[in-house]
C-alpha cells in the first residue's frame, strides 16, 4: 500500500440500502490510491457466526470489524480494511467483511445472493464461514451463487472472449477456504482419522449412479469442484465457554480455548502464505484502481438486474456448459489447425485430411465437456461451425496458393520481363528465342515445391496474359525477317559488284605492272648496249693512244726499220684483232704523219 494510505479501521465499501447497493466514494478514493498488487480476502456466511472476528485476526487487530454480541446483525453491505501484507512486501492485503446471510430483519432476501456474489467476484481468497458441519444446504447455497456469479462475470468482465477453460476459471475465481465454526463432530471416516481437507473432499464426493436423483446430488458438487480447483478446510472449536462469547473480542488468548487459538493461528498463517494476488484473465494483476473498476462494474450490473435471483436449473446449466463446450471445441480446432496446417497445401486432399483429423479432436473435446446435449443440438451446431471452417480454410488455401504462385512467377519471369522492355526479342528469329525462354522458365516454375492447388491456374493466367506479347513478337519477327532477306540480297549484289570491280582493278594493276616491267627490261638493255659501246670506244681510243705513242717513240729514236716492223706487226695484229672481233680495220696513218 502506498505510504499515504492509512486505515486505522474498516470503511464501508458497498452499502446495502435495501432498494439497491451503493458504492461509497470515500472507499473508492482509497482504492484509487493503491498502486500495489492487492490480495483480496472476503468472508461470507450466516449472520452471527463470528466472521468479523476472523477478519480482525487477519488485520492483526483485536477490534475493527464490528463483532456483535446479540442476535442482531451488525455488518451491513460489504466493509473494507486495507492493511500492509504481513508476508509479501509491496503488496496490500484488502479484507472484505460482508453482512450475514439469512438475517431475519431483512426485507429483501435477494440481497443475500448479491452480497455473496460480489464477495466471490472481488476476492482472490474466499472464506465460506458455516457452522457445525458441511451440509447440503451450505453446498447448495455456494453452488447457486457460484453459477450466478459466473454468469455475471462473463457478461461484465473486460477482455473476456467467452471461451471457458480451466485457466480462465483459476485466473478469475478465488481460492476457497471453508471455515467450520463450533465444530463438534469427530474427524473420522470408516474408523480412520481424517484431516479437515479430507472431510471437505468427502462432502463433495460424487455418486456413481446415473439416475436423476444422483445427477441432482452431483450437480452442485461438480460446480464447486469446477469453480474452486483450490480448496482448503479449517475446523474451529468453540472459542470459550458460552457465557463469555458476547465479550469475545475483548478476551485475551489465555482466556480462550487453546485449540481454538491454535486453529485461528493456523488459519491466519495459511491465508497469509497461500492467498494470491487478485488476477484477471490474461494474467493481469489487479491493483487498487483495477479493483475500484471491478467494484463499479459489478455493482452497476447487479443494480441493473443482470444477476437473476433464482435457483439455477439443470437446463440452464446445460445451456451454458454446452455453449462453452462448443466454443472450447472450436478454439481447440483453431489451435490444432494453426499448428498443423501450413498454407498453401500441395493438394486439396492433404488439407481435407488435416481438417478431418482436427475436426475429430474438436468433437472429442465437445463431448468431453458437454452436459445433457438433448437431441445433439449443440453438437449439430458445432458441426455447422466446423463445416463453415472447412469452407473458409479451403478458400484461404486457394488464396494463399494464388498469392504464393503469383510471387513465384514474378520472381522467375522477372528476367524475361526485363528483356521484353529492352527489346531483346525485337529482331529476326526473336519469336523462337522468346518461346525457348518461356519453356525454360515454365520448367523452372514446375520444379518449385509448395505451390499449392492453384499452381496450374495461376501459370495459365500468366501465359494467357503474355499471348498478345508473343503475337506481337511474332509479327515483328516476320516483318524484320522479310526486310532482312531484301537487305541480304542487296548486300550480295553489292558484294558481287565490289568483287568484280576489285577483279578488274587487279587485272589493270597486273597489266600495268607487266608493261612497266617490259619497259624496265628494255631500258636496261639499252643502257647495257650504251655501256658496251662506251667501253669499246674507250678501248679503241686507248689503243690509238698507245699506237701513237709508239710512233712517237720510234720516230724519236731514229729507227725507221724498226718502226716499219713495229707498224707492220702492230697493223697485222690490230687487223687480226678487228677481224676476230668483227670490227672494221682502221688504216695506218700515212708515213708523212709519222
Amino acid at each position: 500500500m502506498a505510504p499515504e494510505i492509512h486505515m486505522p479501521e474498516p470503511l464501508c465499501l458497498i452499502e446495502n440500502t435495501e432498494e439497491k447497493l451503493v458504492v461509497k466514494p470515500e472507499a473508492l478514493e482509497i482504492l484509487l490510491a493503491i498502486n500495489q498488487p492487492v490480495v483480496v480476502v472476503a468472508i461470507v456466511g450466516l449472520y452471527r457466526t463470528g466472521k468479523s472476528y476472523l477478519m480482525n485476526k487477519l488485520a492483526g487487530k483485536r477490534k475493527g470489524f464490528s463483532v456483535g454480541s446479540t442476535v442482531q446483525s451488525h455488518t451491513k453491505g460489504i466493509w473494507m480494511w486495507c492493511v500492509p501484507h504481513p508476508k509479501k512486501p509491496d503488496h496490500t492485503l484488502i479484507l472484505l467483511d460482508s453482512e450475514g446471510l439469512g438475517d431475519v430483519e431483512k426485507v429483501n432476501y435477494k440481497n443475500d445472493t448479491q452480497i455473496f456474489a460480489l464477495a466471490l467476484l472481488l476476492s482472490s481468497t474466499f472464506v465460506y464461514n458455516t457452522v457445525n458441519k458441511i451440509d447440503q444446504l451450505a453446498i447448495d447455497r455456494l453452488h447457486n451463487v457460484t453459477e450466478l456469479t459466473d454468469l455475471l462475470r462473463k457478461r461484465n468482465s473486460p477482455n473476456l472472449n467467452g471461451v471457458e477453460d480451466a485457466a480462465d476459471i483459476m485466473d478469475f475465481f478465488p481460492d476457497l477456504v471453508w471455515a467450520l465454526r463450533d465444530f463438534y463432530l469427530g474427524l473420522e471416516a470408516d474408523g480412520h482419522i481424517i484431516t479437515a481437507d479430507e472431510y471437505l473432499e468427502n462432502a463433495l464426493s460424487l455418486k456413481e449412479d446415473s439416475d436423476q436423483r444422483s445427477q441432482n446430488f452431483n450437480l452442485p458438487r461438480l460446480c464447486i469442484k469446477k469453480f474452486f480447483p483450490i480448496k482448503k478446510c479449517f475446523v474451529f472449536d468453540l472459542p470459550t465457554e458460552k457465557k463469555k462469547l458476547p465479550q469475545l473480542e475483548t478476551l485475551h488468548d489465555n482466556e480462550l480455548q487453546p485449540e481454538f487459538v491454535q486453529e485461528v493461528a493456523e488459519f491466519c498463517s495459511y491465508i497469509f502464505g497461500h492467498s494470491k494476488v487478485k488476477t484477471l484473465p490474461g494474467d493481469i494483476k489487479v491493483n487498487g484502481p483495477r479493483l475500484e473498476s471491478l467494484v463499479q462494474t459489478f455493482v452497476d450490473a447487479i443494480n441493473n438486474g443482470d444477476l437473476p435471483c433464482l435457483e439455477n436449473s439443470v437446463l440452464a446449466l446445460a445451456q451454458r456448459e454446452n455453449s462453452a463446450a462448443v466454443q472450447k471445441a472450436m478454439v481447440h480446432y483453431d489451435q490444432q489447425m494453426g499448428q498443423k496446417v501450413q498454407l498453401p497445401t500441395e493438394t486439396l486432399q492433404e488439407l481435407l485430411d488435416l481438417h478431418r483429423a482436427c475436426e475429430r479432436e474438436a468433437v472429442e473435446v465437445f463431448q468431453k465437456n458437454s452436459f445433457k446435449d438433448e437431441g445433439q443440438r449443440f453438437q449439430k451446431e458445432l458441426q455447422t461451425l466446423l463445416d463453415a471452417k472447412q469452407d473458409d480454410i479451403c478458400k484461404q488455401n486457394e488464396k494463399a496458393s494464388s498469392k504464393h504462385c503469383a510471387e513465384l512467377l514474378q520472381d522467375i519471369f522477372d528476367p524475361l520481363e526485363k528483356e521484353l522492355k529492352q527489346g531483346i526479342y525485337s529482331k529476326p528469329g526473336g519469336h523462337n528465342l522468346f518461346l525457348q525462354k518461356m519453356e525454360a522458365l515454365k520448367a523452372k516454375y514446375h520444379q518449385q515445391p509448395g505451390k499449392g492447388t492453384q499452381a496450374g491456374a495461376v501459370l495459365q493466367n500468366y501465359l494467357d496474359s503474355k499471348q498478345s506479347v508473343s503475337d506481337a513478337i511474332l509479327q515483328t519477327d516476320q516483318a524484320l525477317t522479310a526486310k532482312e532477306r531484301e537487305k541480304e540480297a542487296e548486300r550480295r549484289r553489292a558484294e558481287a559488284q565490289r568483287a568484280e570491280a576489285q577483279r578488274l582493278e587487279a587485272t589493270l594493276r597486273e597489266n600495268r605492272r607487266l608493261t612497266e616491267e617490259r619497259e624496265r627490261l628494255h631500258q636496261e638493255q639499252v643502257r647495257q648496249m650504251q655501256i658496251l659501246q662506251e667501253n669499246q670506244l674507250a678501248q679503241q681510243k686507248a689503243r690509238q693512244a698507245r699506237l701513237l705513242q709508239v710512233f712517237i717513240n720510234c720516230f724519236s729514236s731514229g729507227l725507221p726499220s724498226s718502226l716499219t716492223s713495229v707498224i707492220t706487226t702492230a697493223g697485222a695484229t690490230r687487223g687480226g684483232a678487228r677481224a676476230d672481233s668483227g670490227e672494221a680495220c682502221i688504216p695506218c696513218a700515212p708515213p708523212s704523219l709519222v
